[in-house]
């Protein structure tokens, strides 16, 4: 089992994929260890990738000290890690509470990433997140780890998801009670306490930026990859369909392809920056990758072809529904509002999955 030391903390990792070969380094969400990229151990070094998998100070088999990390430390010991490991410029994969690790990282070493795949994650908090933060963190304090377990997992995962593996959840949460010290998981949770916006920083960050955003993630909405795609200059925001937070366990297949296309657009100077809003293909092994999301993606309600009908008596600013609703996605900085940047009309569709 390969252990770094840092600042006196063991850091548990694990490499895998041939030397050369573009790095990607996988950063847990909160409640994970390596183990849960298993699948990604031998997906991405199929499609040509090497993969770094390391627990945070507090997770998994590295040390849980007492006094807790804040985001800083997690993006420095990262660094470290890198370095130590002699790997120059990898891109890296943060979901959740490892995904603002990971633009922390971007935008603090600006020269040391290659690319950055910010999923299911933020950069400040609305009241539904610190709702649900604190009503996890009491769960923890009051009750157990495993309670704590029983409210994420619902958050986490599809219905779909849920009804298929009925068998294996308590099989999963008595894996993770006997993985993780109760103080341990309670000091990172703490980090989230007096957690204040890192928006303002986002400009910072000049590498390519693909974020990842399921379609039914209650836990990180929407809004809030959106914001990290107006601020973040040479990114693109990918939806996920059908489903949770945690789609990178519940579809790898798909995850890997995403993360394989991103890395090989950056190598091969094909990369488009530009703000744009994508739509994974739900099947991996099709064509395209994915296909510009046409209309606005912040909304979950299906809206019909054309300008729709407006409520009898109800005042109109005069604006356009593209052009005028407060949040509408651009698809880059100086991008005509007549079109979508792809050539096409600004029109919002419904599009049909199969």
């Amino acid at each position: 089992m390969p252990k770094f030391n840092y600042k006196g903390h063991d850091v548990h990792y694990e490499l895998y994929g041939e030397p050369g070969s573009p790095v990607v380094t996988l950063c847990n969400g909160l409640s994970m260890r390596t183990s849960h990229w298993a699948p990604y151990f031998e997906l991405l070094p199929k499609l040509g990738l090497r993969v770094l998998t390391y627990d945070m100070i507090g997770q998994g088999a590295s040390s849980k000290p007492i006094l807790g990390l804040d985001f800083d430390d997690h993006a420095a010991s990262l660094n470290a890690l890198h370095e130590h490991l002699g790997i120059e410029r990898p891109y890296v994969m943060g979901i959740s509470f490892g995904g603002v690790v990971v633009l922390k990282y971007a935008y603090t070493y600006p020269d040391r990433v290659g690319g950055i795949l910010p999923t299911s994650t933020f950069s400040e908090m609305d009241e539904q997140l610190r709702a649900h933060a604190y009503n996890l963190y009491m769960g923890l304090v009051r009750v157990g780890f495993e309670f704590y377990l029983d409210l994420l997992i619902p958050l986490n995962f599809s219905d779909k998801w849920l009804r298929e593996n009925k068998e294996l959840i308590g099989i999963i949460k008595r894996v993770g009670m006997t993985s993780f010290e109760l103080y341990g998981i309670q000091n990172l949770m703490e980090s989230l306490a007096n957690f204040e916006s890192i928006t303002g920083n986002l400009d910072r960050i000049q590498c390519p930026a693909l974020i990842m955003n399921a379609e039914y993630d209650a836990l990180t909405p929407r809004h809030l990859h959106d914001t990290m795609r107006r601020h973040i200059p040479n990114s693109r925001l990918m939806l996920i369909p059908h489903v949770c937070h945690a789609f990178t366990l519940e579809v790898p297949e798909l995850t890997s392809r995403l993360i394989a296309d991103f890395v090989r657009q950056v190598e091969e100077n094909r990369w488009q920056g530009d703000q744009s809003v994508w739509i994974a293909n739900e099947d991996p092994q099709k064509e395209p990758v994915a296909f510009p999301c046409e209309g606005d993606p912040l909304r979950f309600i299906p809206l019909p072809a054309g300008e729709p009908k407006r409520p009898a008596g109800r005042k109109t600013t005069g604006k356009t529904q593209q052009t005028g609703r407060k949040g509408a996605a651009k698809s880059g900085p100086a991008r005509s509002p007549k079109t979508s940047g792809h050539g096409k009309p600004n029109q919002p569709k419904t599009r049909s999955r199969s």
